[in-house]
């Protein structure tokens, strides 16, 4: 369903607000000013804005908003357990929040929350109290085959639920890989046939892939899409087997960022960039790509966007899209928007600190 009122942003100096005016959209305002927000995230069921700090020198602080961020209220932030380790003699803490995800519709006041060390908390009483998962944390192959990518430790940065089903939840994890439960999380399944790991050393291990997003489509949920490290994978088997869809000759192969059409589970768009330690757009000049048919082929989409000493790199959760609308931000602090599928874009503003995430309301 098409909403277009507001987009939250996540970013390095607070959550920013823009709202759609007569005039187009239009800067709304801030909040958390000068504290870095991982992910500020909208629960549709309710309308309830979360942000999730990265205060640093304080820890990660979480909070939310019911009416549109003119209070906010503070809930206590996860913990892990008292005695748990990420790996021996290394205990686990939390360090990061890297997803949120609203429950389903059949459970109005759960919540789930992925973090850096790899656990995946969730709250039955809208955040009150939070527990552990523990069908995933206590995984035999955890300690020994999730691993950092480019943070320390292993982390859940997505949470795919099934809107056709609550107990139905995909989680992606750098590095560990896709994981399905159909059980509200009792149990858990890796889903990670078909990929490629290049950088382990047997590339088509069970564990210790490298997925940067996760998406489904909504109105076809058994397709699946992620970028991962090492190409763009699709499914339409709900996870079961992947195939690689990436282009041969082409810039679509590596990067963070994807979002899938809402009814078509065909249509996706990525925002390409130079992989590993490079990580900025191919020739300096940035794109957004979107194939219409599962992958087989894409589109190149340059209009608006800078062509020649552009930098920019999208990070995973700062593509975004409602409709036909698409917005992304940047790692050099630029917002874009596209009203027509991404086809051609517009410059919202080209002075805002690094986005980490952009959410419709």
């Amino acid at each position: 369903m098409k909403r277009n009122g507001k987009i939250l942003l996540g970013t390095h100096k607070g959550l920013v607000v823009y709202a759609r005016k007569s005039s187009g959209w239009q800067h709304a305002g801030d909040h958390f000013l000068g504290v870095p927000v991982s992910i500020a995230a909208v629960d549709h069921r309710h309308g309830t804005w979360w942000a999730m700090l990265d205060h640093g020198h304080w820890g990660c602080k979480l909070h939310r908003s019911s009416n549109e961020g003119k209070t906010w209220e503070e809930i206590p932030a996860p913990k892990y357990p008292e005695g748990e380790v990420i790996k021996e003699n290394k205990p686990a803490t939390l360090k990061y929040f890297w997803a949120f995800a609203a429950g389903g519709k059949n459970k109005k006041d759960l919540i789930h929350i992925g973090t850096d060390p790899g656990g995946l908390f969730s709250s039955s009483d809208y955040g009150k109290t939070f527990t552990l998962n523990r069908g995933l944390w206590d995984r035999p192959e955890r300690k020994d085959h999730w691993f950092g990518g480019g943070r320390d430790n292993p982390g859940i940065h997505s949470i795919v639920v099934d809107p056709t089903d609550d107990d139905h939840i995909y989680i992606g994890i750098s590095c560990a890989g896709v994981y399905e439960t159909r059980d509200g999380g009792k149990t858990w399944t890796p889903r990670n046939k078909g990929l490629k790991a290049e950088f382990l050393p047997d590339p088509h291990s069970e564990f210790g892939h490298d997925p940067h997003m996760l998406v489904a489509c909504p109105g076809d949920p058994l397709k699946i899409w992620q970028q991962n490290h090492c190409g763009i994978y699709r499914s339409v088997d709900g996870g079961k087997n992947w195939l690689e869809v990436s282009e041969k000759d082409g810039p679509v192969k590596f990067g963070f960022a994807i979002a899938v059409d809402h009814k078509d589970g065909e249509v996706a768009w990525v925002v390409p960039a130079i992989k590993d330690e490079i990580r900025v757009p191919y020739n300096h000049a940035l794109c957004v790509c979107r194939t219409d048919d599962g992958g087989k082929t894409w589109k190149q989409f340059r209009k608006g966007l800078p062509q020649q000493a552009c930098y920019d790199l999208v990070y995973r959760h700062a593509l975004a899209i409602d409709g036909d609308t698409l917005a992304f931000g940047s790692t050099s602090g630029n917002l874009y928007m596209s009203d027509d599928r991404g086809e051609s874009w517009n410059c919202l503003n080209t002075h805002l600190p690094l986005v980490y995430s952009v959410s419709f309301t």
